[in-house]
């Protein structure tokens, strides 16, 4: 499937919403250090109710740790600045897309060195900052997956 990288998240119920559906999408999940919460925080865990056992969960201490533990993977940066419509990038299984704090996306140093050419934005209306960071990666991940034909899906 898919891997969803969230660098430095802030919010516990965001990161309880994203794993909630990662486990309903098959995505893995990779939280880069540091985090605004502990893993054990209520508010995450009540975000994401009981699905914290059925996702695939990583943390790492920091990007270039993550990066190594997804080698081969394409990684994808998605922020306001992107080169390419989220829509219109062709994904494959296996990619990555990672996604920045809430409070102040990805740092300048993460998208240089990423290269504009490996970021995806998602339309907004003129004046609009950001979608919120949960419903940002629902975006993304269900078109990733709709692309693949929703391949591993159920009716539920």
């Amino acid at each position: 499937m898919f891997h969803i990288v969230l660098f430095e998240p802030e919010i516990p119920p965001n990161t309880g919403n994203v794993i909630r559906l990662c486990a309903n999408t098959g995505a893995s999940l990779h939280l880069v250090k540091p985090l605004g919460f502990r893993l054990d925080d209520r508010s995450l865990k009540r975000s994401g109710l009981d699905y914290h056992d059925l996702a695939r969960v990583k943390v790492h201490d920091n990007l270039d740790a993550c990066i190594a533990a997804l080698a081969g993977a394409r990684l994808m940066a998605v922020e306001t600045g992107g080169g390419m419509c989220y829509a219109h990038f062709r994904y494959r299984a296996g990619d990555a897309l990672l996604f920045g704090p809430e409070t102040r996306g990805l740092p300048a140093s993460v998208r240089d060195r990423l290269g504009r050419e490996s970021s995806l934005y998602i339309p907004m209306q003129s004046g609009a900052r950001s979608l919120n960071l949960s419903n940002a990666v629902a975006l993304v991940t269900y078109e990733a997956w709709r692309q693949l034909g929703f391949a591993t899906a159920s009716r539920g």
